[in-house]
């Protein structure tokens, strides 16, 4: 109980919304405003996970893997591997393991980007995903 209230105080510093989030997820957001992330602007996560950007002449979105439909599954575009749905309220493994989190931002960023995000990208995709 201690810990859901430490996280809806560290959460409430950057979404005002109710959202579905974990401790970790909470310690992360933290983590990503120490690195230099500002204020958490849901609406930036949203308008990202949509851009299209070319990497080694394919168009990638996030969407392009993850659907944007956050409650279903989703596919890889190369192996065609099953990706769970993005939605907590649905995948309750979502967002529960800051070391899951961080590798996948990682290796998601370069592959859709072709380079890493910032923590402030980071901030504002979580944010987003956490209210979906």
């Amino acid at each position: 109980m201690k810990k859901m209230v430490v996280l809806g105080c560290a959460l409430g510093m950057f979404l005002s919304t109710a959202v579905f989030a974990s401790p970790e997820s909470g310690a992360l957001l933290q983590k990503y405003q120490a690195a230099g992330a500002g204020k958490a602007d849901p609406e930036k996560g949203k308008l990202d996970w949509t851009r299209v950007v070319v990497v080694d002449g394919e168009k990638m979105s996030c969407a392009t893997c993850h659907t944007s439909d956050f409650s279903k599954d989703g596919k890889h575009h190369v192996t065609g591997k099953a990706i769970g749905p993005m939605s907590a309220r649905v995948n309750q493994e979502r967002y529960t393991s800051m070391k899951k989190m961080e590798k996948w931002f990682k290796r998601n960023c370069m592959d859709t980007w072709g380079r890493e995000c910032t923590a402030q990208e980071k901030t504002d995709f979580l944010i987003f995903m956490l209210t979906q």
